[in-house]
């Protein structure tokens, strides 16, 4: 089982003038986060903006930390989404590229009932032999994970 440590950053996702995802900052940023002591770094999350980047920014992004960091710390892909599906696919390509465990939304904007909680986080599980965090922030997804439904 993976250690996630007891410091885990959410990690901000830095951009360019143009738009775009600046990956050699968001290197030099993850490396300086361990340095000045996170156990890990979320890419990708709420904090790191990941509904506004497409799956192929993901994991560029994921892959860049993971070169940055080079062991130093675990890496947790943000997969989560409002459909399964694309969340299994892009969980199946995130542990391509080396991460340490995954971390997946509640689905927002559905509103599904627990049993679709529960089966949406299966699906997931499922897709990986990493260790899948369950990411319950009903303030932005409007839905909230009951203990007993995990």
């Amino acid at each position: 089982m993976v250690e996630f440590g007891r410091v885990l950053t959410a990690m901000v996702t830095p951009f360019n003038e143009e738009g775009g995802v600046d990956y050699e900052a968001a290197g030099k940023l993850a490396r300086r986060l361990v340095e000045n002591g996170s156990d890990g770094v979320v890419v990708a999350g709420t904090t790191g903006e990941s509904p506004t980047l497409s799956d192929e920014e993901k994991l560029k992004l994921f892959a860049t930390v993971v070169e940055a960091i080079g062991g130093r710390a675990v890496v947790i892909a943000g997969t989560g989404s409002n459909n399964t599906q694309k969340s299994v696919e892009l969980t199946r390509e995130a542990e391509k590229t080396g991460v340490d465990g995954i971390m997946a939304v509640a689905p927002y904007y559905n509103k599904p009932p627990q049993e679709g909680l529960y089966r949406h986080y299966r699906a997931i599980a499922g897709a990986t032999s990493l260790p899948v965090m369950v990411y319950n922030v009903p303030g932005r997804t409007a839905v909230n994970i009951a203990p007993a439904t995990m």
